[in-house]
């Protein structure tokens, strides 16, 4: 077991930091989060309301979004800073957009929420004061391609990236602009690091395709790592889907930590091997085969060889390779937590 100087083992964010330094932490650092029907299933599993707070997890999350960001405007209709309407009645954590906020006539009219909102960063103030051991993690979701689909839509943002290249162009840069103030801002506090979440992956490839993400994806994220960089934090990046054809572009952009490592979609253990010296990674544990469909003791299996290969020689905080589904089996999800408990 590694020890830091003076005999004492790692606290936990001692040991996040370790790892993501490449080297072997006293215990392989992890984080497991659920959707609120998972959580609910657990909280009946365990006959604990308060199990979720005692799991040991390294990770602190904030966030970066203003005060009541979120309206029910209907039932189960939610609105979020930007205008847009999420249909939450069957998917109760994200939910599906039902309306278009951003227009191809509209677009130079449009407003983007203050960045430099004080409501957005009270939570992370407060939290900061008491983080104790864990490392401290600002989640920016739907931060660059999500973002701009959710206000103009999917297949009219695919389309404008070939037929319109100067709209997609201005949308995104006003997304960015948004962006880099909120960057700016987060980063001004005592955090560790900041997770963006754009995903640009489908279970076979890039959904835009590699040269439409290096003409207007990469540029712009260069920027946002490059600034959290320059503020000496951290950058997380999760992105479902097999992506690991831009790896050396994200890479060269800054990322230290790729988040889900979907073993569904990409080889775990030959993406360490490959990238394992330049990139860490969080997550790698199946939420699509061995926690739903999965025996409790192919659960232990997958899990402890990630801990051992993966998690070998730092780089790796272990994790679902999402916020754990409703379909997954509760004694499996049980099985992982006593397994990364237990090291």
């Amino acid at each position: 077991m590694l020890v830091l100087e003076g005999g004492g083992r790692m606290d936990n964010r001692e040991r996040v930091l370790a790892s993501l330094n490449h080297r072997q932490p006293d215990k392989i650092p992890y984080d497991v989060q659920f959707t609120q029907k998972s959580h609910a299933q657990m909280v009946e599993f365990y006959g604990d309301p308060h199990f979720a707070s005692k799991l040991g997890n390294c990770l602190t999350w904030l966030g970066c979004e203003p005060a009541e960001s979120w309206k029910e405007v209907e039932p189960d209709i939610w609105e979020d800073q930007f205008g847009v309407r999420w249909d939450r009645s069957i998917d109760k954590d994200i939910g599906n957009v039902c309306n278009q906020q951003v227009t191809r006539e509209n677009l130079r009219d449009y407003r983007f929420p203050d960045p430099s909102d004080p409501s957005r960063y009270a939570y992370t103030e407060k939290v900061l004061e008491q983080k104790a051991d864990r490392f401290a993690l600002v989640n920016f979701g739907f931060s660059l391609f999500e973002r701009a689909w959710t206000l103009f839509g999917m297949e009219n943002l695919l389309m404008a990236m070939v037929d319109d290249p100067q709209f997609a162009h201005e949308l995104l840069d006003g997304i960015l602009e948004f962006n880099l103030e909120v960057i700016e801002k987060a980063c001004s506090f005592d955090i560790d690091a900041m997770i963006f979440g754009d995903d640009w992956g489908m279970q076979t490839g890039l959904i835009m395709g590699p040269r439409i993400w290096s003409e207007f994806i990469e540029p712009r994220i260069r920027q946002m790592y490059g600034l959290v960089h320059s503020r000496g934090k951290l950058v997380f990046i999760h992105s479902c889907g097999k992506v690991d054809k831009v790896f050396p572009e994200l890479i060269e952009c800054g990322v230290d930590v790729f988040n889900p490592f979907p073993p569904e979609v990409m080889d775990v253990f030959e993406i360490k091997k490959q990238y394992g010296s330049e990139l860490s990674f969080y997550g790698g544990v199946s939420v699509q085969k061995t926690l739903p469909c999965g025996t409790v003791s192919e659960v232990r299996e997958e899990a402890e060889r990630l801990l051992d290969v993966v998690g070998r020689d730092g780089g790796y905080i272990a994790a679902p390779s999402h916020w754990i589904p409703a379909d997954s089996k509760p004694e499996n999800i049980a099985a992982l937590i006593e397994v990364l408990q237990s090291q």
